[in-house]
């Protein structure tokens, strides 16, 4: 089977409230053309949010970015893109979730919860470390890592107010299946 272009995928990802464009290893003329891509295959409803990157969400006029704990500040980024936009940022702990809040982050995104794949040999912090950060501000904490349709509404239960996902809606050949069974695992809670 022939991988489908990220911009195809994307397409079919119905009920999305927000999708990431991650490519940290693309320089910045090639993730340009890329967001721009992913932008305008976007279904209806679904928010762009460039990770990292502020030059390239302004110049494709995302909706927002999200930050690494190692990132620009969010209140410089938020000078930087102004009061409509979006500013979120990646946690570890409550301090580092705490600081995001004082200096201005919408949100912040807390992980990982479960195992995952992709932090091999990296203990998750689990769903008690999810609930104190959940708890220790006063801006939503979306939970990531090893989450799917499983597991989603448990992160719910402990604090969360959304999940985050990649693999759950990316690997499956029908991400609108994929999206349609997490949104139901959500709204079943």
């Amino acid at each position: 089977m022939t991988p489908r272009p990220l911009a195809e995928h994307v397409s079919r990802l119905s009920g999305v409230d927000f999708l990431q464009l991650r490519e940290k290893d693309l320089p910045g003329g090639e993730l340009y053309k890329l967001a721009l891509d992913i932008k305008a295959a976007l279904p209806s409803g679904t928010r762009l949010l460039i990770n990292d990157r502020v030059d390239v969400a302004l110049a494709v006029n995302a909706d927002g970015v999200h930050l690494g704990e190692s990132s620009l500040p969010p209140d410089t980024a938020r000078r930087l893109l102004g009061p409509d936009k979006i500013v979120g940022v990646s946690v570890h702990s409550l301090a580092a979730a705490r600081e995001a809040e004082r200096a201005g982050a919408d949100y912040i995104l807390f992980g990982h919860v479960f195992p995952t794949a992709s932090k091999k040999g990296i203990p998750p912090r689990g769903l008690t470390a999810l609930g104190e950060v959940a708890a220790g501000v006063g801006i939503p904490t979306i939970a990531l890592g090893g989450i799917n349709a499983e597991n989603a509404a448990l992160c719910l239960a402990a604090g969360a107010r959304g999940v985050a996902v990649m693999s759950a809606v990316m690997s499956p050949s029908d991400p609108a299946v994929a999206v349609a069974g997490l949104k139901k695992a959500l709204t079943r809670r």
